[in-house]
């Protein structure tokens, strides 16, 4: 069973996904954030793959991103810093990218390599869901990979049926129409779209992100749904610790109560 799926069974409940950048804030230093993830309780990793032009993040990731291009981060050394991770790592990996350098390095080379390095699934914001059943999920799925799709306020009820019913792992709710960055609280709208959502008792488990950033958001969150998915406040932390991701994660954890 696919680590992803073997969580959901096992932990259904307050679940906390970390993404961080590769390659920042410093280029080599991916493996060391993954494994300090682990050790202090994080329950599932978003690596995310730096692209010049993240349309769907914020300013934290989109500065995050570019400072990792220039550290010279690119999927070729990402698989690189996973060959081993492995012995070691246990809890579930997702590669978190926009399709552009997927497609240059060729998908199902990428797909191989994440097999090859035990990455278990992908989220990949600008891959519309009828592109993925026409052309992408027949080799994620051949390499046992778990490609989760986002939802929005936008996304229409029909089509969250649709997803629902065709992927595996769990579904990404997008808190908001907006790009990532951190919030005080989430308003009444959107309150409202975490109980609509879960009043439609979709068989895939729910991950909420965008905008995860203290004890009420992360509770909101995992109040309708199976946990929270942060990003831009971990990286935050992380360049305020200096790249020290042990002092960056500690201080998150704090910060939601967690």
């Amino acid at each position: 069973m696919n680590r992803i799926e073997q969580l959901f069974q096992t932990h259904p409940q307050q679940m906390l996904s970390i993404y961080f950048c590769a390659g920042y804030p410093d280029r080599n230093n991916t493996a060391q954030v993954i494994r300090s993830l682990e050790r202090h309780g994080v329950d599932m990793i978003e690596i995310g793959i730096p692209f010049s032009d993240p349309m769907a993040d914020g300013l934290v990731i989109q500065e995050a991103a570019t400072q990792a291009l220039r550290n010279g981060m690119s999927v070729s050394l990402l698989f690189e810093q996973l060959k081993d991770i492995r012995q070691d790592v246990r809890i579930p990996l997702i590669l978190m990218g926009y399709l552009n350098p997927i497609l240059h390095y060729g998908f199902e080379a990428f797909c191989k390599q994440c097999a090859t390095v035990g990455i278990d699934g992908l989220i990949i914001p600008d891959l519309p869901f009828r592109e993925y059943e026409l052309h992408y999920r027949t080799m994620a799925e051949h390499y046992g990979l778990r490609v989760i799709m986002l939802i929005t306020p936008e996304t229409s009820e029909a089509r969250i049926h649709e997803i629902d019913g065709h992927t595996n792992g769990f579904i990404y709710m997008v808190s908001s129409a907006s790009t990532t960055g951190a919030q005080q609280n989430f308003d009444e709208q959107k309150q409202a779209y975490f109980q609509h959502i879960d009043s439609l008792h979709l068989r895939n488990p729910r991950m909420i992100g965008f905008g995860i950033s203290n004890r009420q958001t992360f509770q909101a969150a995992c109040a309708h749904a199976s946990g929270a998915i942060i990003g831009s406040r971990f990286i935050a932390l992380l360049k305020e610790a200096k790249g020290n991701p042990d002092q960056a994660i500690k201080l998150l954890l704090q910060q939601i109560g967690k």
